[in-house]
């Protein structure tokens, strides 16, 4: 079984693949190896553990937190460290390839990761100021006290490849105040939005701030850079009622089967309030005769769910199935192609206007609805339709999680619209 992949790209196009594998030696555990691939070439090496499968993440890429492995009774943390070490190692030696041009060969590769994991490498590069960004940006990754989501521990990661693609022996005397300045300006030259732009920023303010509280000399590196760049309010792309119905009842072709299974995570999100990674990681467990209990992955709140006839019926639909998941899942990156098709298929092609910005350029654009759903459409959806049935928002926010007011104003704003649209049938 091959676990996620980890793709990273430097300035120069030099690409490698890391990927984890688990390499079964029984009925339950696995070795566990690394491979690494670039430009034809490939190292794979183990690294020392045996998994048990069962209590092991696909999404981390980690063994699952309070577990135990091998007749040894390894200790989760023990394994998760070492994978990170490996990880913290590949990408040294590859920043270190792409500041010096040097494409390795595979013996090349493993003999200098095997010393980077032995930490032959230190001395020489205590003072190579790029390497020490590298180390603590790889250590701010992987400090288990940020506590992120998965999608936002990815996000952090692409920060890193941005950074080299800037300036390919990034340092942090590079983060000045003009110096981020230039940053952003070179983000902005390559066509991303102003939203994104300024979340970049806050990405970079985080990791310094990391970095300066963790004793690393920061120098003139910027703590507080602010950027103003015109923005519009983020549309809420949600399913009204009638399109819920459309695609929870709709028959698919004996051809287009394998579609199913992605609708159908898709609708329990639209009628539970999950996020896709809770509703991925939902247990045959969690499901009682009328409720649901789930701690969020994003979170970590514990939130009870009542079951509707929707959402009993779709997990009704999967009681039998293998395995411990309430249902099967594709990858969200899968799964957010397929429902693309899904709401095609299903014709939910309301045209849906777009404005954003790049720098000072407006731009507008249309497209149909099927093309923008994602499977976070699914917990926006709930939220909207809850409202507009009537449902005060404390209680919506007991289903969802949601702590405070403003992350629900949004969506209150579009329940408000909705109803005053529906008084005016009365003006006939």
């Amino acid at each position: 079984k091959i676990t996620d992949i980890h793709l990273v790209k430097f300035a120069i196009d030099m690409r490698f693949n890391r990927i984890f594998l688990l390499n079964h030696i029984s009925a339950n555990e696995s070795y566990l190896r690394m491979r690494v691939q670039w430009k034809g070439n490939t190292v794979v090496l183990n690294l020392g553990y045996r998994v048990e499968r069962a209590k092991w993440n696909s999404d981390t890429q980690r063994v699952k937190n309070g577990t135990t492995h091998g007749k040894k009774k390894v200790p989760a943390s023990n394994i998760n460290r070492e994978i990170s070490r490996y990880e913290m190692a590949t990408d040294k030696l590859f920043a270190r390839y792409e500041m010096e041009g040097v494409l390795p060969s595979e013996k090349d590769f493993r003999d200098a990761l095997i010393r980077e994991i032995r930490g032959e490498y230190k001395h020489a590069e205590k003072d190579n100021p790029h390497i020490i960004f590298v180390q603590a940006f790889n250590k701010y990754l992987s400090d288990n006290r940020n506590n992120w989501a998965l999608s936002t521990s990815d996000k952090r990661k692409t920060l890193l490849k941005h950074l080299i693609d800037f300036k390919s022996d990034i340092q942090f005397s590079d983060l000045s105040e003009n110096g981020i300045s230039d940053y952003l300006q070179f983000l902005l030259s390559n066509g991303m939005r102003n939203t994104t732009v300024k979340r970049q920023n806050g990405f970079v303010k985080s990791f310094l701030r990391w970095a300066k509280a963790n004793g690393y000399d920061t120098g003139d590196a910027s703590l507080t850079h602010s950027v103003k760049l015109r923005d519009t309010q983020k549309k809420v792309i949600y399913l009204e009622w009638d399109e819920l119905m459309k695609l929870f009842s709709f028959e698919f072709p004996e051809s287009m089967k394998r579609l199913e299974v992605s609708r159908d995570v898709l609708c329990l999100c639209c009628f539970t309030s999950l996020r896709f990674s809770d509703a991925k990681n939902l247990k045959k467990s969690d499901v009682y005769d009328n409720y649901i209990s789930v701690t969020t992955i994003k979170t970590s709140d514990t939130v009870k769910i009542e079951l509707n006839k929707y959402s009993r019926s779709i997990l009704d639909k999967y009681k039998n199935s293998q395995g411990v998941y309430a249902i099967p899942t594709n990858s969200n990156q899968i799964t957010n192609k397929d429902i693309k098709q899904i709401g095609e298929l299903c014709g939910l092609d309301t045209p849906i206007g777009l404005t954003y910005y790049i720098g000072n350029r407006r731009y507008d654009e249309v497209k149909p609805k099927y093309e923008l759903l994602t499977t976070h459409c699914g917990r926006r959806t709930f939220i909207c339709n809850a409202l507009m049935l009537g449902i005060p928002p404390q209680i919506v926010m007991k289903w969802t999680g949601h702590s405070d007011y403003k992350a629900m104003k949004p969506y209150i704003e579009i329940s408000d619209s909705a109803k005053k649209n529906a008084m005016k049938l009365f003006n006939r």
